[in-house]
C-alpha cells in the first residue's frame, strides 16, 4: 500500500512541475493570444513590443529589481504592487505565482487595469524599447 501511495505522490507531483512551467511565445502566436483576449487591435503592436523587451514572451520568468520587488509572468508585474506570494492580493488581487503559468488571461486582465491607470510608461522595457517608435499590428 505505501508503494501505491508513494508512486501516486511522484506521479502527482511531476504532472504539478510540467504543468507549472511556463511557455515562451513566438511573436504571432503572442499576437493571436492578445487577439483572443480582447486587447484592441490599435495597441497589440505596443504590448507585443512591451512583452518582448520585458520577458522576452516567456511567462514564467521572474525578475528581482533593485528596489525589493520583483518583476513576475509575460508583463513583469510588480509584485507588492499588484500580485503577492502565497495568496490573493495586490491591486489586482491575484497570486504572483497565477502570473508565472502558460494560462496569461489574469495576467492580461492586471496588465490592462495597470495600463489604464499608468500608461505604457509603467513598464521601464516598453519606455527603453517601444516609446516613440511606429508599432503597428505585426504581420502574421
Amino acid at each position: 500500500m505505501r508503494r501505491v501511495t508513494l508512486i501516486c505522490w511522484c506521479l502527482a507531483f511531476g504532472y504539478f512541475l510540467i504543468n507549472a512551467e511556463g511557455k515562451v511565445y513566438t511573436k504571432c502566436g503572442l499576437v493571436s493570444e492578445l487577439t483572443k483576449l480582447n486587447f484592441p487591435r490599435t495597441f497589440i503592436g505596443n504590448w507585443v513590443c512591451l512583452i518582448e523587451s520585458e520577458s522576452g514572451k516567456n511567462t514564467s520568468k521572474v525578475t528581482n529589481r533593485a528596489n525589493g520587488k520583483q518583476g513576475v509572468g509575460i508583463f513583469q508585474i510588480k509584485s507588492k504592487d499588484w500580485c503577492t506570494f502565497s495568496k490573493n492580493g495586490g491591486i489586482c488581487n491575484v497570486k504572483c505565482e497565477d502570473m508565472m503559468d502558460e494560462n496569461i488571461k489574469d495576467d492580461s486582465e492586471c496588465a490592462e487595469k495597470i495600463q489604464d491607470e499608468f500608461g505604457f510608461l509603467a513598464w521601464d522595457g516598453w519606455k527603453r524599447s517601444c516609446k516613440g517608435r511606429s508599432l503597428p499590428l505585426p504581420p502574421c
